[in-house]
């Protein structure tokens, strides 16, 4: 049924959590299209069609297939026990800013804790994500990556993790410097906003690819606590 899984953080309902579904076209959480607001003339659905299928999140461990001998059932369960050892985080805030050629919500402030949880979900939880043949490696392997991100990508699957880790909430694509500025001057004042402050990470989302490509929120795991919530 599924593809490829993952860990990310994914807001509970909120007016954030609204209006990102509605900005990617996507709702991650409900597992439906949804339509874009009308914005300053901006071509929204080309803006956002990168990231629509991933939904409104933070990624925390990348999109990974499963290993063989283990199971969804086997994932659920063990991110349940880790999420009760780890406590939630909080960020000062979010601000909307530019990532090299997209526009993403970025912590302000010490990241540490967060970029810590992080760590240890990609760590605690790798034997569920089925190793690279060496061929896969060499495909994903760019010539641009540092030698510590090609080795994070050889070690864990991915090349932004550990060191190299940064929190970010993906809006757009890739866009050039015109619509760039654009889009922020009309972004900008409709959702900062909405941006909770201080911003508390305070619960982990088991999402799954479906085999159209599209991403859903399969549960949602409190940090520190002993159940799970169903997305559905």
């Amino acid at each position: 049924m599924f593809t490829r899984y993952a860990i990310y953080y994914t807001l509970p309902p909120c007016p954030l959590a609204e209006f990102g579904a509605a900005w990617l076209g996507w709702d991650i959480a409900l597992a439906k299209r949804v339509g874009h607001p009308d914005l300053d003339g901006l071509d929204i659905s080309s803006i956002t069609k990168v990231p629509r299928k991933y939904g409104l999140h933070g990624t925390i461990k990348p999109p990974f297939q499963l290993a063989e001998g283990t199971n969804e059932q086997a994932l659920k369960n063990a991110l349940a026990l880790l999420c009760q050892d780890l406590q939630p985080v909080m960020l000062d805030r979010l601000m909307l800013t530019t990532l090299g050629r997209f526009l993403a919500l970025y912590p302000v402030g010490d990241a540490v804790e967060l970029n810590d949880l992080a760590a240890e979900v990609v760590k605690t939880l790798d034997g569920f994500r089925a190793p690279f043949t060496e061929s896969e490696y060499a495909r994903r392997c760019r010539a641009n990556l540092s030698p510590a991100q090609k080795e994070n990508l050889r070690n864990w699957g991915y090349p932004h993790v550990m060191d190299a880790f940064k929190f970010h909430i993906t809006l757009t694509g890739k866009l050039d410097k015109v619509t760039l500025s654009k889009v922020i001057s009309a972004l900008d004042p409709l959702i900062t906003p909405m941006i909770p402050q201080p911003f508390v990470i305070n619960s982990l989302t088991l999402v799954a690819e479906r085999t159209d490509g599209m991403f859903v929120a399969l549960d949602r795991y409190p940090l520190g606590a002993t159940e799970p919530k169903s997305e559905a």
